[in-house]
């Protein structure tokens, strides 16, 4: 894997890094999915629901490497059956914390361990990641280099990395602001809960 990613021209590598760091710097659906796990469940929730979503991203990963995203993207059906799910399962988590109440960070709907698979589950059902890992990762294969979907894989999971990295920063923040305001954690519940409802409604629309 080393061996493929020393066989990238330096700035092409540097390219790459920057417009990752820069793509997962950006608020996205991904930093919203950590920020209301962050509030609902405190920092240690937060963190590891950006965990969660780079395990998705992974997962997407793999399935462009061989080929299964790009049968997806040929079949607009299966997207929205994807995209429907997807968002059927962000209203549940919206409902969830919604009436989650004032419990104390760590107790609620995004407990740690809930939110490493919520955040694997929401960011493997987006088709707009399966898409976007198609569209982005093989500007920056070449053949010359080897097999291609070697080359999807090591770079998908660099920029996985970098967007675990600052996903979970993000969780972990806005568990830390969450924390700082316990006693309002039924107020906070209700914003985590607009937050994953906001998620569900943009994953449609799009």
């Amino acid at each position: 894997m080393i061996d493929l990613l020393a066989l990238v021209p330096p700035a092409e590598l540097v390219a790459f890094l920057a417009a990752g760091i820069v793509l997962n710097l950006t608020p996205g659906a991904d930093v919203m999915f950590a920020t209301a796990s962050g509030l609902a469940g405190g920092p240690k929730a937060g963190a590891v629901a950006g965990l969660g979503v780079g395990l998705g991203g992974l997962f997407h990963v793999s399935l462009a490497a061989i080929g299964v995203s790009a049968l997806l993207a040929a079949h607009p059906a299966a997207l929205t059956g994807l995209k429907w799910a997807g968002a059927g399962y962000l209203l549940f988590l919206a409902f969830k914390s919604w009436n989650a109440g004032a419990s104390a960070p760590g107790k609620g709907v995004a407990h740690p361990a809930r939110a490493l698979w919520r955040g694997f589950v929401t960011n493997a059902l987006n088709p707009k990641v399966a898409l976007f890992v198609l569209a982005f990762l093989p500007q920056f294969t070449d053949p010359v280099r080897g097999p291609v979907w070697q080359q999807i894989l090591v770079l998908g999971a660099v920029f996985t990395a970098t967007g675990m990295v600052i996903t979970s920063g993000y969780g972990l923040v806005a568990g830390l602001a969450g924390q700082a305001l316990g006693r309002r954690m039924g107020a906070l519940n209700k914003i985590a809960a607009v937050l994953f409802g906001g998620l569900a409604a943009r994953m449609v629309w799009e």
